[in-house]
């Protein structure tokens, strides 16, 4: 896989929830961190996301907000 964004983290399926439209993929990193993505279910779906499969979180964005209370 060639991809110019530079944040790209391995990890492991650990829980798909499909919905009508969307599908709420959990990804666990190495280190036991977790990250989820909403994708479309048509999405999921071509991409055989299911618990267990190592896939990647490709992040792309132009600004990370960060907050405190």
């Amino acid at each position: 896989m060639k991809i110019s964004a530079r944040n790209v983290l391995k990890g492991k399926i650990v829980k798909v929830i499909h919905g009508a439209v969307n599908s709420e993929i959990t990804l666990e990193l190495p280190g036991g961190q977790q990250i989820v993505s909403i994708i479309t279910k048509a999405s999921a779906e071509s991409l055989g996301l299911k618990e267990g499969v190592d896939a990647y979180a490709v992040i792309k964005a132009s600004e990370v907000m960060v907050a405190t209370d």
